[in-house]
């Protein structure tokens, strides 16, 4: 499973520590992946990896919890 939300694509983008003398030196840029629990529309549950914002747009839609009796 690499670095990268299943909904949007987002990966690490790449880019420059910068110090206090301006010297560079490269880094990444991580997305903030999130485990969550996904629902098929052939109703199967499946765990995706998938990033804040998508989680926040509701492009994840959440099992239904059972009622336990």
């Amino acid at each position: 499973m690499g670095k990268q939300c299943e909904f949007c694509g987002k990966k690490p983008q790449t880019g420059n520590n910068v110090s206090h003398s301006n010297i560079k030196t490269k880094r990444r840029f991580m997305p903030n992946l999130q485990s969550a629990r996904h629902q098929l529309p052939s109703g199967q549950v499946k765990s995706v990896s998938v990033c804040t914002r998508c989680l926040r747009s509701g492009a994840v839609v959440k099992p239904v919890a059972k009622k336990s009796v």
